[in-house]
């Protein structure tokens, strides 16, 4: 089998090195959509890793979140984010990474997430485990939501408009800590390799989780739709975890779609300037 996993690595590791270099100035950015950016580090980096994609398999399909589809009616596909955590670089945040994923008939086999910043290669192939710069990742050992430290993303577009902060207000109160970093597949990462323990969140799109449900599978841990059933490209929302807290973090997800304000906002019903 072609060595997708050590050509990605340094397609990965490439683009990042063209990242750090826009970011050693503060990136000019242009708004896309409403509320969505992209910089011409996006561009570039995208550029890079299609003309590499390119040179390497060029019968493969490509799914960039750029430039869309490249549709070579192959059954692999290669999901590319150049530029995981946009904002965050846009502000010279030092969040970011890139994602690339590649699926088989639609089966994830391969994939990786680079953190330029802090040199982090998270890497996994489908079957052969999850790794860290070379090292054997696994999930937390953390049996329940009440210890636990997770981590959700909010969407840039019609903010208002988003119910993720229902989710975040009751789960907050529930889990040991909640974390938001403006990368879904750093997150996911972090997931796979132990240091949170669960992600949630809303409307993400194939580009964005490919190669971090890969690394999350294959350190242990476990991830589907919100309501506990089979997540793919389609779906609306994602749960990735351990697997020793996925039951209850499903159950108790349920509650918060059935309405169930477990934890009531303090106050509420009180002008904030009354409290404090």
């Amino acid at each position: 089998m072609p060595s997708y996993i050590e050509t990605a690595t340094e397609i990965a590791r490439e683009a990042g090195g063209v990242l750090l270099q826009y970011l050693e100035k503060r990136p000019d950015f242009e708004v896309k959509g409403e509320q969505d950016l992209v910089t011409d580090a996006d561009r570039a980096a995208e550029a890079l890793v299609l003309e590499q994609l390119r040179n390497h398999f060029p019968s493969h399909t490509v799914i960039a979140e750029e430039s869309g589809l490249h549709d070579r009616h192959s059954e692999y596909c290669w999901y590319v984010d150049p530029l995981d955590g946009t904002t965050n670089f846009a502000h010279s945040y030092p969040a970011f990474c890139v994602s690339i994923g590649l699926a088989h008939a639609g089966e994830l086999i391969a994939g990786v997430v680079f953190d330029p910043v802090r040199n982090e290669m998270f890497s996994a192939e489908k079957g052969a485990g999850a790794y860290l710069n070379n090292r054997r990742i696994r999930v937390s050992n953390v049996p329940s939501l009440g210890v636990s430290l997770l981590a959700t993303g909010f969407p840039s577009r019609k903010r208002h408009e988003d119910v993720n902060v229902y989710f975040f207000h009751q789960l907050g109160v529930k889990a040991h800590g909640i974390r938001r970093s403006g990368s879904a597949a750093i997150d996911l990462a972090n997931v796979a390799s132990g240091r949170l323990d669960g992600f949630w969140e809303f409307g993400l799109h194939p580009w964005d989780v490919a190669a971090g449900l890969l690394l999350v599978s294959e350190a242990g841990g476990r991830y589907t739709d919100m309501r506990g059933g089979p997540f793919d490209f389609n779906s609306p929302h994602l749960i990735a975890d351990n697997g020793h807290l996925h039951e209850e973090f499903v159950a108790f997800v349920a509650k918060i779609f059935a309405g169930e304000i477990t934890v009531p906002i303090p106050g509420l019903h009180r002008p904030v300037q009354d409290r404090y």
